[in-house]
């Protein structure tokens, strides 16, 4: 039976680091793999400039979501007009995420959770509860969960919680 092709897929435009991206995306996630790569043949090398025989796309997947890689060359890099949530039920997937996704190149952390990593891929490492705070019907509990938030760059549940129910 053939596999059901996703609707939307994640299509991310590397300059040359498709598979090595592929590579540390995978290892970061569980329920990740690589699932193919294609190369460039003689015509998608004229038109793209790009060498026949190396890697143009790299498939793979992260917990269960596919993404399609391309080594498209320096045209375009990422801005942070994209990003990708990833939902964490405890401090310590928090911690997972934003150590692993944050580690080496030129990785940087950015306010409210979010981080731009070695390749210029923005993530928002954001706890399930923070949502729940921000939608709680009391006002001024959600507003101080939202002014705390804001005050951090990798999210603390402990200061969040202790912030929303007005402890200092």
């Amino acid at each position: 039976m053939p596999t059901q092709i996703q609707k939307i897929t994640p299509f991310l435009w590397f300059n040359t680091e498709a598979e090595e991206a592929a590579a540390f995306y995978t290892a970061v996630f569980p329920d990740s793999r690589l699932i193919a790569s294609t190369r460039y043949s003689a015509e998608g090398a004229e038109a793209s400039g790009r060498p026949a025989g190396t890697v143009m796309t790299v498939t793979f997947a992260l917990a269960g979501q596919e993404f399609v890689a391309l080594n498209g060359g320096p045209y375009f890099s990422f801005t942070e007009a994209i990003s990708f949530v990833v939902n964490c039920a405890s401090q310590d997937e928090v911690d997972h995420y934003w150590a692993r996704l944050a580690a080496g190149g030129d990785a940087k952390a950015q306010q409210c959770g979010w981080l731009k990593d070695r390749y210029g891929v923005s993530w928002q490492i954001v706890p399930t509860v923070l949502t729940r705070l921000l939608g709680d019907p009391d006002a001024a509990r959600s507003r101080r969960a939202m002014k705390a938030m804001l005050q951090m760059k990798k999210i603390d549940i402990a200061a969040l919680l202790r912030a929303a129910d007005g402890v200092e």
